[in-house]
């Protein structure tokens, strides 16, 4: 039985995703303590909630405390089950974060699996869909996983309702670990807005602020087609095209907000990470240590990266990953804005 502190580190719900996640892909069983003690509303919420019920699902695991609220949580996993799935959060907490949960272990499963997930697709503090879509399984199919995602319907705090569906193929013959050390030239770049139910003003506000702040052409500044019962909610997002691998970053406006700080959060964002060198951004390297760190195990072969941060985020996701897996990390500062990640299994 593996013993985790849900307050150590970052200490929020990643915790609790990489731990049902490896608990799966590994088969040991897991206690937590002290779910997101640290939170202002500690404990399992309805998005956490329906990570450790998709767990479940999929693998007719036991789980002990799972209820709204529960800071303990006892999970035995059961043999994974690929197949066709379906869970929606039930508010607009986000369903990316619950495929997180559930695509290690699926995509190590013996065959494919089809997952439809409902609830919040464009959510601050979650990857949203276009980063999964555009930045994250493209480097998951450099492993040899494939992820085709589909977006049926948007859906943004606090209406949620927004749904997408994920094929997720495992990898023929297994994982394969790839060095990840630059991130190559920049082959385009782009900037959209998503306002569904909101003014048109608004987009075309935030975009004008970023084209000043950029030095981005009106042929980078895009408007995208939505529907108005997809809203309300603002979701401004720039694409960086590289070519090894591509950002997004994205900042989402709020009520009391002006389009102009919205602009500015961003452009600040992107040219934070255009100064670095490294060849991830912070977010994309927090999502990448998993699936690499079960590859490098999965054919004892060692792999690296470069990213331009080592987030609190990324930190304590190493740190569980460690708790579960023969993996070794050496993490060391390079320069500037330039990180090296290292990963070896341990003998």
């Amino acid at each position: 039985m593996i013993e985790l502190d849900g307050a150590a580190g970052e200490g929020g719900g990643q915790i609790l995703r990489s731990a049902l996640a490896l608990s799966l892909c590994t088969g040991q069983p897991m206690t937590i303590r002290r779910i997101r003690a640290r939170r202002p509303k500690p404990g399992l919420m309805r998005q956490h909630l329906a990570c450790v019920n998709a767990a479940v699902a999929i693998s007719g695991a036991k789980a002990a405390g799972a209820e709204l609220g529960s800071q303990e949580l006892v999970f035995e996993p059961g043999t994974v089950r690929p197949g066709d799935y379906s869970f929606h959060v039930g508010t607009a907490g986000s369903c990316s974060l619950v495929l997180q949960t559930i695509l290690p272990p699926l995509m190590m499963a013996q065959s494919a699996s089809r997952v439809m997930l409902g609830g919040g697709t464009h959510n601050p503090m979650a990857p949203p869909f276009h980063f999964l879509e555009r930045c994250f399984a493209p480097l998951l199919n450099r492993l040899g996983v494939g992820l085709a995602l589909e977006l049926r319907r948007m859906g943004f705090y606090p209406a949620g309702g927004g749904e997408f569906g994920a094929l997720i193929t495992p990898a023929a013959g297994g994982l394969a670990p790839v060095d990840l050390i630059e991130r190559g030239a920049l082959r385009g770049a782009y900037a959209e807005c998503l306002a569904p139910g909101l003014p048109s003003r608004v987009a075309s506000r935030e975009l004008e602020a970023v084209g000043r702040l950029l030095g981005w052409t009106p042929e980078q500044l895009i408007t995208p087609a939505v529907r108005q019962n997809e809203g309300p909610g603002n979701a401004l997002m720039a694409t960086l095209v590289h070519e090894h691998v591509t950002e997004l970053v994205t900042a989402f406006g709020e009520k009391g907000v002006s389009s102009e700080a919205v602009a500015a959060s961003l452009s600040k964002e992107v040219l934070a990470l255009q100064r670095g060198t490294g060849a991830l951004g912070p977010h994309l390297a927090d999502q990448w240590i998993l699936p690499l760190a079960l590859a490098v195990v999965g054919t004892k072969k060692p792999a690296s990266f470069t990213c331009t941060e080592m987030t609190d985020h990324a930190t304590t996701n190493i740190g569980v990953i460690e708790a579960f897996l023969p993996v070794r990390f050496e993490v060391a500062e390079s320069g500037p804005s330039l990180w090296r990640v290292s990963l070896a299994a341990r003998i």
